[in-house]
């Protein structure tokens, strides 16, 4: 059974708060699949991953790079896990995918979003029927992450 995370996103947006989770998967050693709500919200994520810190960069691609067994971070709109990721990030109202094949499952959503809150909930009761292990985290008003279930 795959581990599934849900990250409530409210006190900070996606671009701010991914890098930082995607380089916690490679100091691990994971490689990584994030599959994103469009292709145009992959444009904008990848030139950020490119930019984000002012002495560094976080290794990725997307189909338009190519070579992606080469990438420890893959960018998508679709299911596909061309790098044999064990760790896939689902955001910006891309279907949660079936968990099996992975490690570890993370939906980020915005919680200012009645839908995507609605999605998430839907989600958690799908993985919590099929016996995945859930865990919620959400920010506190120091911007650390607790488990709040």
């Amino acid at each position: 059974m795959a581990e599934v995370l849900f990250y409530h996103l409210d006190r900070q947006p996606l671009d701010r708060v991914l890098p930082g989770l995607l380089e916690k998967c490679l100091e691990r050693g994971w490689r990584s699949v994030v599959q994103l709500g469009s292709e145009e919200r992959i444009e904008a994520i990848d030139a950020h991953l490119w930019t984000y810190r002012d002495e560094g960069f976080l290794p990725h691609g997307t189909s338009k790079d190519g070579h992606a067994a080469m990438q420890p971070v893959w960018l998508t709109a679709g299911d596909d896990n061309p790098n044999e990721a064990t760790v896939r990030f689902v955001a910006d109202g891309a279907g949660l995918p079936d968990p099996a094949g992975y490690q570890r499952v993370v939906m980020l959503f915005d919680g200012n979003d009645n839908d995507a809150v609605d999605r998430a909930r839907a989600a958690w009761k799908e993985v919590k029927a099929a016996g995945h292990d859930t865990t919620y985290w959400q920010q506190s008003d120091q911007g650390r992450w607790e488990r709040k279930g």
